[in-house]
Parts: C-alpha cells; sequence; structure tokens
C-alpha cells in the first residue's frame, strides 16, 4: 500500500470517527498523520517503518504507528474494517452531497433521526432542516439542489472511471479462445467526457461461453438480461455493460454503429444511400429493397470489410478518428482527405499545472520530478497555489522563494534527466489582481492564473475579472476557465468567447485541464479556438504522482476539438518551450 493510499485511510478513519461523535483531539490526530504521511517520501517512510523508527516523527505516537505498519505490512487496518461496519452507510452516503460534512450529518442524525439522502430530501421538503441551529434556509435549499444534481449525475460517470472497468473487460474478451475480436464502443470509445454506459462487440465462434464470462465477472451486481448473442450487467458502481456477440464478417460494421454518434451515423447512412447502398450495422449492402440488410449480410451480399478504415474508404472517405464522430463536419472534412493528424498522447513532453506538499499535493517535489522522468517528460512545471487560497495551505511570499531554490538546486544538481519549471497556480482575486506582487511573479518561470472562489459572481463579472488576469503581463496561462467540475456542479457563469478572445489578444495559453472530474476548457470551443490561433496545454493539474497520467484524458478531449499537436504547448521539445516562456516575458 502506498503512502497516499495509506493517507487515504487515515483521512477517511478522521470522517467516519467526526460522523460517530468521536473525541474532537483524536479526530485530529488521523487528520494530521495523513497529511505527515503525505509530506513524506515513500522510500523514507519505507525506511522508518523497516527500521521500527516511524514513532521518532513528530506526530506518530504508538496508535498511529501500529496502525501505519499494519497498513503497511497488511494492506489492510481491521480497526479500521470494524469502525466502517459500525457506521450506518447512509451517513457516509449523505457526505457526497455538497456543503454536507461530518458534523452537519451528525446534526441532523441525532436532532432528527436523518440516516439516510432519502429521508434528508423528505425533511428539507418539510421544512425541517431549515428550522435546525447552524442551518437555515440558504443551507437547506443548497441541499436540496446538491440531492437534485446527485441523482441526475448519477446515471452518468467519468470517462477515467468507466474506462477504468472497460479496460479489463476487453482484456478479458480477447483472452477467451472463443474470441476473434473484440472492442469497447459507444461514447468511451469516442473519449466523451462522462459514459452513461459501456458497449462491448465482440466477433467469436461460439457464443455460450462468452456469455457466461461475460455475466460471471468480479464487481458484477447483477445480470439485467442474458440471452444467446446478448447480455447486460450492472456493476457495484451502478454502471451498466452491454456485450454484443456477432459473426466476424459484421464486426466492423457492428462496431462503427455502436461507437456512433446517432448524428454521425444518420449522415453517413446518408451518404451510402446516395452512392446506392445501405450502411447499418449488419454490413454495408445493396440499397435495392430486396430484402433486409440483414437477409442481404446473411446472403453475402454486403462488403467484406477488415477494418473500418476498409469502410470509410468505401464511401470514399478517410478513416475518420472515433473522437470526431459527433456529425460536426468530420464527413466533410474526410472527403477531401482534410482531416487533421489529431494530438497523441506520446506528442506530450511535459505538463505545467501541477501541485507538491508545499501546498495542497501529496507527494513531494523530488517524487513528482521522478514520477515526470518515469513518463518520459522532459520538463516538469511546478505550481502550487498561492495565498490567497488557504484551504489548499497555498504558498506565501516566503515559501514561494524557498521553493524557488529549492527547484533551482534540484535542476543543478542534475538529479534528474526532467528539467524542473517554476511557477505558481496564482490566484484571480475578486477584482482581477492577482495574488502576488509583480516582482516576485517576474522571479517564476511561468504563471498560471485561476478563479478559486466567488464563484456566485454574475457573468459580466466573472469575465471581466478573468480578462483582467489574462492582461496582467506576467500572466502566461489560465487554468481550468469556467471551474466546473463534471457531476458535481456546473462552472461559474462566464463568457467564454470573450475570454478567448482576450486570451489570444495577449498570447496567454488557455490550458485544457485534464483532470478527468474537469476537462476544463470543454472539448466543444477547441476547434473554432484554435483555427484562430489560440494556444492550448494539456495539464494534468496533478496533485500527486499517479495524477500526471490523467493527462490521457486530457488528450480524449484535445482530440474531440480536433487539436493537433501545433495547437499545444506541452508538444513542444525543452529548448521550445524556455524560449516561448522567456519570449512571454519580454
Amino acid at each position: 500500500m502506498t503512502k497516499n493510499e495509506m493517507a487515504d485511510v487515515l483521512s477517511e478513519i478522521g470522517v467516519l470517527l467526526e460522523l460517530s461523535g468521536e473525541n474532537p483531539f483524536k479526530i485530529r490526530a488521523y487528520q494530521s498523520g495523513a497529511r505527515a504521511l503525505a509530506a513524506m517520501e515513500e522510500a523514507e517512510l519505507g525506511r522508518l517503518i523497516t527500521a521500527g523508527e516511524l514513532g521518532t516523527i513528530k506526530g506518530f505516537g504508538d496508535a498511529l504507528v501500529q496502525k501505519i505498519t499494519e497498513l503497511h505490512t497488511t494492506g489492510r487496518l481491521v480497526f479500521f474494517d470494524k469502525l466502517k461496519a459500525s457506521i450506518e452507510p447512509g451517513l457516509a452516503e449523505m457526505l457526497q452531497i455538497p456543503g454536507l460534512g461530518p458534523k452537519k450529518i451528525r446534526a441532523l442524525h441525532s436532532k432528527l433521526g436523518i440516516a439516510s439522502i432519502a429521508a434528508l430530501g423528505q425533511a428539507c421538503a418539510e421544512g425541517k432542516v431549515a428550522e435546525l441551529e447552524g442551518f437555515g434556509e440558504k443551507t437547506q435549499e443548497k441541499i436540496v439542489a446538491g440531492i437534485r444534481n446527485r441523482e441526475a449525475y448519477g446515471r452518468r460517470h467519468l470517462w477515467w472511471d468507466a474506462a477504468e472497468i472497460a479496460g479489463p473487460i476487453v482484456a478479458g474478451l480477447r483472452a477467451l479462445p472463443q474470441v476473434r475480436r473484440a472492442e469497447s464502443a459507444g461514447s468511451l470509445r469516442r473519449g466523451m467526457e462522462t459514459v452513461g454506459d459501456l458497449d462491448f462487440i465482440v466477433a467469436a465462434d461460439e457464443v455460450g461461453p462468452v456469455v457466461e464470462w461475460f455475466v460471471a465477472q468480479p464487481g458484477v451486481k447483477e445480470v439485467t438480461a442474458q440471452g444467446e448473442t446478448k447480455a447486460s450487467v450492472r456493476f457495484e458502481s451502478g454502471l451498466q455493460a452491454d456485450l454484443r456477440i456477432v459473426p466476424e464478417g459484421q464486426f466492423v460494421f457492428a462496431l462503427h454503429h455502436f461507437t456512433g454518434s446517432k448524428d454521425h451515423n444518420v449522415q453517413l447512412r446518408q451518404r451510402a444511400l446516395a452512392a446506392g447502398l445501405s450502411l447499418s450495422e449488419w454490413g454495408l449492402v445493396p440499397a435495392d429493397g430486396e430484402g433486409t440488410a440483414k437477409e442481404k449480410a446473411e446472403q453475402g451480399k454486403s462488403l467484406v470489410a477488415g477494418s473500418e478504415r476498409e469502410l470509410f474508404a468505401a464511401l470514399k472517405l478517410s478513416f475518420i478518428p472515433p473522437e470526431l464522430r459527433e456529425g460536426l463536419g468530420e464527413i466533410e472534412a474526410a472527403e477531401g482527405d482534410k482531416l487533421p493528424r489529431l494530438v497523441e498522447l506520446a506528442d506530450l513532453r511535459g505538463a505545467f499545472h501541477n501541485h507538491t506538499t508545499a501546498s495542497d499535493g501529496r507527494n513531494t517535489l523530488v517524487e513528482m520530478t521522478a514520477a515526470a522522468e518515469a513518463l518520459g517528460w522532459e520538463y516538469f512545471g511546478v505550481a502550487d497555489h498561492s495565498k490567497a487560497s488557504f484551504q489548499a495551505k497555498g504558498l506565501s511570499e516566503e515559501r514561494l522563494l524557498q521553493q524557488i531554490g529549492e527547484v533551482q538546486a534540484l535542476n543543478a544538481s542534475q538529479r534528474f534527466t526532467t528539467y524542473v519549471f517554476t511557477g505558481t497556480e496564482c490566484d484571480i482575486l475578486t477584482d482581477g489582481r492577482l495574488d502576488f506582487d509583480d516582482e516576485l511573479l517576474a522571479k517564476l518561470d511561468y504563471v498560471v492564473v485561476s478563479v478559486h472562489n466567488a464563484f456566485t459572481q454574475d457573468e459580466a463579472t466573472m469575465t471581466a475579472r478573468i480578462i483582467r488576469a489574462i492582461e496582467h503581463p506576467l500572466t502566461s496561462m489560465l487554468g481550468h476557465l469556467t471551474g466546473r467540475l463534471l457531476l458535481r456542479r456546473e462552472g461559474y457563469q462566464v463568457d467564454v468567447k470573450k475570454v478567448i478572445d482576450a486570451a489570444i489578444a495577449n498570447n496567454v495559453v488557455i490550458e485544457l485541464n485534464a483532470n478527468p472530474w474537469r476537462l476544463d476548457l470543454d472539448w466543444r470551443h477547441w476547434r473554432k479556438a484554435a483555427e484562430r490561433g489560440l494556444l492550448t496545454s494539456i495539464n494534468p493539474d496533478a496533485h500527486e504522482t499517479a495524477g500526471l497520467e490523467d493527462v490521457r484524458a486530457g488528450v480524449n478531449v484535445a482530440r474531440k476539438g480536433w487539436l493537433t499537436r501545433e495547437h499545444v504547448l506541452n508538444t513542444r521539445p525543452l529548448a521550445e518551450v524556455k524560449m516561448w516562456l522567456a519570449d512571454r516575458r519580454r
């Protein structure tokens, strides 16, 4: 178990103890222990545990040392398992409602007997929550909105989470001796930011064993349908997965059809009809009215296609990547062989918006740099929060200067082949001023500016606020433009077009925040913006080493936005990036 996984357990223990009304000092001990773990380097923690010296570190008493050692040694903690079992599941579930922390949940439970989200919704409907001390009408309204959003968002899942489930399923299907080909389809394959369900298309010689394997996978909570060539299951997360088994000759057509989108399929079918053909999940057959498409395919009248590339070629089109299949001009571009060479994960050479334990990150500067080097990155940018983000342990001027020195020393040591840039994620204050003065900002290699508070400002005010920050001569990049959190909250009100105009006019990058919860700026804006000269950087907004790999989700969005590597700053080699950042300071 990694130190961050152990820190998660300690943090959750603190939350569960607070829900149960435990002694505040005991709660704080676990919270402090979690923070202390995150601040340590993995190797040093392992050495201390092995040597029996963890107790010599401030903040680790005997109880914490015993529990951390048990986690490190066995990968589980009996105390934690028992504590979870002792808390009513509905109380922990209520933590998913924005604005409800352990203290408020405990008050709702003790004063109104509320132990589930359903009961909470009923109490709000009856006005009981507003009457409680420390709540009021506004809090009740926020809770109602949170419940409503949870119900609406609960039907969809982040692309990242869906991909984590889909990957092993595809691998498992391909490993079955009966399976000739297997792929995931649907919105997952198109790289949509959220996914309603999973679709798997399989070509197999014998269908029975494939269906049996599919419905018996680990994590399946319910088998919702099971037939000869189809099956549907629901996982513990609520995500549904559908399996379709087809003859190998039909595989390419089924894969294309069930990848979608609906608009893309409709337009491609119209193109086929104009050529005297009928396109469907069954095949590409003559549109002569003699029998159904399925019957014609079974009679061997369909195009024989071993790949989607061959299917598109039969319709006189170049291959259209799945990410572009949204019915937004991709067919017209493919007809004239004008589709762009989309950016790929392998094109990225580094990233700029990343955090360390200096602010709210969970790995040290050295650990984050080592992880960047392991990914083969030429450069890594550290951009910890500025002082106004006190909730994220934002750096003071003194601490930022200290970090600049640490980065310079790390580069000088040549310990890593990855070069580290000094930066900051500087808060855009409510009036558009930046959180640090110009003298300090000028000492950095780059400055990412972001909004972290006052989300309720009206559109005109928020837009003017962000534009003022963009116009600051030391601003390099704008972080997460809309502030949205997918499946959690909508973005604040802002005129995206005006902000894009300002960024282009001031040669400021608008990042594509690759955090799977953000994917901000939305892919629907990028094609037109890039055509007008807007430059982006695919930044993971990583708060731990594993978070650096979130760039994979960002590349999906960039591809959906028709972006090439020329549109992305962090596809450039180190020397060019240094030059670009230096030119921004002149």
